[in-house]
């Protein structure tokens, strides 16, 4: 499992990351909550780094962003 730290780094710059490219979406918004399980159960099934981690989070909001979340 990959420590806490790196989780929280690589959420935390993947929705700065997202927010910058969609102004619009409030910094409270339901899908900052959905990226934090996504790399949560992301990071269980392999050990990584922040940056591939983050990589993972911004892949998965765009796919909800097409997806009409």
């Amino acid at each position: 499992m990959v420590d806490e730290v790196v989780l929280k780094n690589a959420m935390e710059t993947a929705w700065m990351v997202y927010r910058a490219q969609h102004p619009e979406v409030d910094a409270h918004d339901s899908r900052r909550c959905l990226l934090e399980r996504h790399l949560h159960s992301r990071s269980e099934a392999r050990a990584s780094d922040t940056e591939q981690l983050a990589g993972f989070g911004i892949a998965y909001l765009q796919r909800l962003s097409r997806d009409g979340c």
